[in-house]
């Protein structure tokens, strides 16, 4: 199946296997995954019948987060936060009702600046970015930039040279514990001569190498009790034992690795082609394979078998993240440029659409201020009811 995208100026086609539409189907949720390359987030779903997939343009999108119903997106000169208003999911179509059952709704941004931002991590409540061009780990402040909150202890000061090109950060009972970094060095783009061979996953308690001799890891997580990284540069994920900094390869995939979540017993890996020699020139994952690929792989943790795969085979050719969202079957989110983010309107206790359809005429004082068509307000339940699905045709399908 593909999905040529109408009014694109490069033309993203995507084609997803049968055992990924299997998986899927029977996982409760859907994906979520930023592309820098192509300067979009897809989310990519089931709407009882086959996978959707939507495509929202932001800039540069790299780190997403997720706790609860909030998202975390990093951006090229922003971090921004979402909030999923599923009661305003279903009318947020007002000719296809129940089409969605999320709407992520951009809520709070901070304006960071160019920091290259990478990974993103709710840490608590509180947001975690992971502040590449300063070489260290930050909160972000509404007085600041961001304020540093940790750095590798082989970087002698929190300047914009991108030291060691942090990247990475995993977290552990709310808890910042490991990151990555493509080397241990502290001058300016010191880690790029030895990117092959010299990326390294570091304890934040100590600041000690759990595993050294990398090349270029993104994406550590830990889950089920155990650290997982991606060797991106040689297309391995590996699980680390970090009382012994012994890995072990859970498998191989043909790409680039970056982007990495889990779902019971299977990991979700974004894979990447290589566009440009400059910087990704001289790694293991090139020589590996003949061809490289670009999408979501569905990886069985118990046999380390890929069972499914998302492919975009056009137009987009580089991932940065991937994160699952449970519960959610058909997500949408909008950036600040859509009307519609202007138009739903949320407190604790209802949602409202305000639009020109719902606007009450010669009411009296008001009228026609304000929509009062589409009130929801939160039941003992604190949910409702979304209407029946509306069917769609065959293959993917991109609804704006």
């Amino acid at each position: 199946m593909s999905l040529p995208l109408a009014g694109q100026s490069v033309r993203i086609d995507c084609a997803v296997s049968s055992g990924f539409e299997a998986w899927i189907a029977q996982s409760g949720g859907s994906v979520a995954i930023s592309t820098y390359q192509a300067n979009k987030v897809a989310m990519a779903g089931w709407d009882g019948r086959q996978v959707t997939l939507l495509m929202r343009q932001f800039d540069k999108p790299l780190g997403l987060a997720v706790q609860g119903g909030r998202l975390a997106l990093a951006t090229r000169y922003d971090v921004t936060l979402f909030a999923n208003a599923p009661l305003l999911a279903p009318e947020y179509l007002e000719d296809q009702p129940g089409r969605y059952d999320a709407l992520f709704l951009p809520r709070v941004t901070y304006h960071t600046g160019d920091l290259h931002t990478h990974d993103v991590a709710f840490q608590g409540e509180e947001l975690l970015v992971v502040n590449t061009r300063f070489s260290c780990l930050a909160r972000l402040d509404p007085r600041y930039n961001f304020v540093p909150v940790w750095k590798p202890p082989f970087v002698s000061d929190v300047v914009p040279e991108d030291r060691c090109h942090l990247n990475g950060v995993a977290i552990r009972d709310a808890k910042a514990v490991y990151v990555t970094a493509l080397g241990t060095t502290d001058t300016p783009g010191g880690w790029r001569p030895n990117k092959a061979t010299g990326g390294v996953v570091l304890d934040i308690a100590t600041g000690e190498v759990v595993l050294g001799g990398l090349a270029m890891p993104h994406s550590p997580r830990w889950y089920a009790d155990r650290l997982w990284v991606l060797n991106s540069g040689t297309g391995e994920l590996v699980v680390v034992d970090v009382r012994t900094g012994q890995a072990e390869t859970v498998c191989g995939l043909p790409g680039y690795l970056r982007g990495l979540a889990f779902v019971g017993p299977f990991a979700l890996v974004g894979l990447c082609k290589i566009r440009e020699k400059h910087l990704f020139g001289g790694l293991p994952i090139q020589s590996r394979y003949e061809r490289l690929r670009c999408g979501v792989a569905v990886v069985d943790l118990r046999s380390g078998a890929e069972v499914g795969m998302l492919e975009f085979t056009a137009g987009c050719e580089e991932l940065y993240d991937v994160q699952f969202l449970p519960g959610v079957r058909r997500p949408m989110i909008l950036n600040l440029e859509k009307e519609a983010a202007r138009q739903a309107m949320t407190h604790p206790e209802s949602s409202w659409w305000l639009r020109p359809s719902a606007e009450i005429r010669g009411a009296g004082p008001g009228a026609g201020l304000g929509g009062e068509a589409f009130p929801h307000a939160l039941g003992d339940a604190g949910v409702l009811g979304d209407p029946p699905a509306a069917p769609v045709a065959s293959g993917l399908r991109n609804f704006d």
